[in-house]
């Protein structure tokens, strides 16, 4: 793909979705990690939801292992696999408290090692908490990413990651990743993308496939 094509589609997308950020509410890097913790396999919307209140509750490392497991997966009981959450969730406080004077680590290296917490989440808190580029490949991502044409279809999560790294300007990791994820999740979505009405249906490998076959549909009831 060449760097006018890449050009193309960020600027597109950027149109649609200027505004596109991080929409997990927390107030420190501390709580947005539970929230990624707690996002994986849920919607940004019940995460939020639980921990509205959760995060009254629990306001430090501590708060979380002074606590029965059993009490913190009540808390948490709406979230799915809220049971292995909880687990992560206080093995991940021990450990901060442990090593980390009880503050979540900045460097990725750091967090990548933390109970529960992954690449993806990992690139989420580095990115949105100390403001350091990252491209966290969510479903979204890679979706999006492999129909435009940005990453071939049988890339690893990581592949994704790596090439979307070399085709994007740094300074614009971040927000690709946000303006990407609700690309995905408002409109390229993975049942029923609107194929129809997309500004980038012309670099659209998918888009084009599903076109023709709608038009191939439509032509076969109507004769």
């Amino acid at each position: 793909m060449t760097n006018a094509k890449v050009r193309h589609i960020l600027d597109t997308i950027a149109g649609m979705y200027p505004d596109a950020r991080c929409e997990l509410d927390y107030g420190n890097a501390f709580e947005l990690t539970i929230a990624v913790l707690l996002s994986a396999q849920c919607t940004d919307v019940t995460v939020n939801k639980v921990t509205k209140d959760l995060f009254q509750k629990y306001q430090a490392p501590a708060d979380y292992i002074a606590v029965p497991r059993e009490e913190l997966e009540q808390d948490i009981r709406r979230i799915g696999l809220y049971r292995n959450k909880a687990k992560h969730i206080q093995s991940l406080c021990h450990l901060l408290i442990e090593q980390y004077g009880g503050e979540v680590p900045s460097a990725h290296d750091e967090l990548v090692k933390l109970p529960g917490v992954g690449r993806k989440t990992a690139n989420v808190v580095v990115s949105n908490a100390f403001d350091m580029p990252a491209i966290a490949v969510d479903t979204h991502v890679e979706r999006v990413s492999k129909r435009l044409g940005l990453a071939a279809e049988d890339d690893s999560v990581l592949e994704v990651e790596k090439k979307l790294m070399k085709k994007v300007p740094k300074d614009e990791w971040t927000l690709t990743h946000h303006r990407l994820i609700f690309f995905g999740r408002y409109h390229c979505k993975a049942q029923s993308p609107n194929c129809q009405v997309c500004p980038l249906l012309d670099v659209c490998k998918e888009g084009k496939r599903r076109m023709k076959t709608s038009t191939v549909r439509r032509a076969r009831k109507s004769s």
